[in-house]
């Protein structure tokens, strides 16, 4: 990881995250979080003002110091116990079995292997536990999925590794989980915002382990 990714990266993702625009997005995602939850992709912490007071524990998994320092007053202020529990989604220091909940918010865009991830998910997850989700991706008009396959390559070098084609739904089917609530839609953006702009949130439950083919989910 070069110096741009290190340190601008995670400025940037946090102006990024932390926008207005996003609030209603995070309310959607935090509704219904209760008791023990880990966060994959915790950030700088811009879910912490939107959770529940049924959350208990926030147990943040953040591959960024950066980012895990910018977090400092945002996780003073939540009303959760806040603990860094470790760096990387797909294998993480928690019990299986073990949370009651899983909050993962723009960060399936990004990692390396979002199935092992997702993988990872649902060993924490108890068994009536449950998958929030949050995520920009693949849009559903062929001219916006356009601009989306001529930016993907900029996106990713410049901006960690960021995807813009990636089908979050798909994503968590293929990984085994059925969206209980779901909901999509653009963000108010102008028409050259689109490509960055079409969110998907969802709550999902673990069912029968999926057949996941990595290479669809590059």
């Amino acid at each position: 990881m070069g110096w741009w990714d290190r340190h601008v990266v995670p400025r940037i993702v946090d102006r990024a995250c932390g926008d207005a625009q996003l609030d209603d997005v995070r309310v959607r995602v935090a509704r219904g979080l209760r008791g023990r939850v880990l966060e994959i992709g915790f950030g700088s912490g811009t879910s912490c003002r939107f959770l529940p007071p049924a959350v208990d524990e926030l147990l943040a998994v953040e591959p960024s110091d950066v980012a895990w320092e910018l977090s400092a007053g945002r996780r003073g202020d939540c009303s959760a116990a806040v603990r860094r529990v470790g760096i990387d989604g797909s294998g993480v220091d928690v019990g299986t079995g073990s949370v009651d909940a899983v909050l993962v918010a723009f960060t399936l865009c990004t990692v390396e292997d979002p199935a092992a991830v997702l993988a990872e998910a649902r060993r924490v997850l108890r068994p009536d536990g449950a998958l929030h989700l949050a995520e920009h991706g693949l849009a559903p008009d062929a001219g916006v999925v356009r601009w989306q396959r001529r930016l993907d390559g900029v996106q990713q070098r410049s901006f960690g590794g960021c995807h813009l084609t990636r089908d979050p739904v798909e994503i968590l089917e293929r990984a085994g989980f059925a969206t209980n609530r779901l909901d999509q839609g653009y963000l108010p953006v102008p028409p050259m915002g689109r490509p960055w702009a079409f969110v998907t949130t969802a709550v999902a439950t673990a069912t029968t382990v999926g057949d996941v083919d990595d290479e669809e989910m590059t």
